[in-house]
């Protein structure tokens, strides 16, 4: 059993950074490959950037690519995801979710989830 708390989200302007953060409980978490994902009003969750238990391996949507990196601190039991340049579409509630499969962008493979934290990027 995983349980992930997301913080760092919040208001910023077009073009600037935030840093999301993802703190889980348990003694195994390097076991898990971590993801985060994103959701909007209406629209289904989206797979947003994933790495694996060691954090040697990590991927990303096209969309986010060269602007957002996932990095993790096994030691902290913590999952980050850095956001640059942001744009105003990537509003959205963010989540961020633990699987046993490294490298999937499935969220049916991801059976724990944090209870997400919403940034909004002003133009």
């Amino acid at each position: 059993q995983v349980q992930l708390v997301e913080s760092g989200g919040g208001l910023v302007q077009a073009g600037g950074s935030l840093r999301l953060s993802c703190a889980a409980s348990g003694r195994t978490f390097s076991s898990y490959a971590m993801g985060w994902f994103c959701q909007t009003p209406g629209k289904p969750r989206e797979f947003v950037a994933a790495i694996s238990g060691s954090g040697r391996i990590t991927y990303y949507a096209d969309s986010v690519k060269g602007r957002f990196t996932i990095s993790r601190d096994n030691a902290k039991n913590t999952v980050y995801l850095q956001m640059n340049s942001l744009k105003p579409e990537d509003t959205a509630v963010y989540y961020c979710a633990a699987a046993s499969l490294a490298g999937t962008r499935r969220l049916d493979d991801y059976p724990y989830w944090g209870q997400g934290t919403q940034v909004t990027v002003s133009s």
